[in-house]
């Protein structure tokens, strides 16, 4: 039987014309990677950690160098890896200052009786377990900074936005209770004079 990769590059919903040639060459040279592991003998296992690992090193995937950033501006990651012949598993979570979290999953599984590590946990089993550390800024790409910016200016933009429209309603409606005020004690004038005239009337007729 044939072995068989399948590697999917993210669930982008819009890629530039500039990068959709770079993104679909990542893919091929994942999926190559883990076919000729598969190839020469490898397991499965082997084959996903090592296509994962590739994404990871490609600056234009979310995952590893090139993902995205939280809203400090900084580099978290996770992954996951699960054997199919045992259901085996293992994942991480918050992830900082790894190169390849895949990998990190991978010792998660085999090497601990646990299945998912997460942020200090994550790095504490990481060091234990001799994974090179490398710079934050390291895995941060200029695209991604550019992209949270715009972000954070969006929302900035959209919270100037919500308050127009809070100070709008709020001077809507002192506009309108001030109008009601107003025909309220209009009402009560007309009332007033009425109760007058007719007062007048009655006064007139018992002369």
């Amino acid at each position: 039987m044939n072995p068989v990769v399948v590697v999917h590059g993210g669930g982008a919903s819009h890629i530039s014309k500039d990068r959709k040639e770079r993104v679909r060459q990542g893919i091929i040279r994942a999926a190559t990677v883990g076919y000729n592991i598969l190839r020469e003998g490898g397991s499965a296992v082997d084959a996903v950690e090592s296509a994962v690992a590739v994404l990871e090193d490609d600056p234009e995937f979310n995952a590893g160098c090139g993902s995205v950033l939280n809203v400090n501006g900084e580099v978290e990651m996770d992954a996951s890896i699960m054997n199919g012949k045992d259901l085996s598993a293992g994942a991480v979570s918050a992830v900082r200052c790894v190169a390849n979290p895949i990998k990190l999953a991978r010792l998660v599984m085999e090497k601990t009786p646990h299945c998912f590590l997460t942020d200090q946990g994550a790095a504490k089993f990481a060091a234990a377990m001799g994974v090179p550390e490398v710079p934050g800024k390291q895995l941060v790409t200029e695209r991604n900074i550019k992209r949270l910016e715009k972000e954070k200016h969006e929302k900035d933009a959209q919270k100037l936005d919500c308050q127009k429209l809070l100070k709008m309603s709020v001077s809507q409606d002192f506009d309108r209770k001030r109008i009601l005020k107003r025909n309220s004690q209009k009402k009560k004038k007309l009332k007033g004079k009425k109760k007058q005239k007719i007062f007048k009337e009655m006064v007139c007729f018992h002369l």
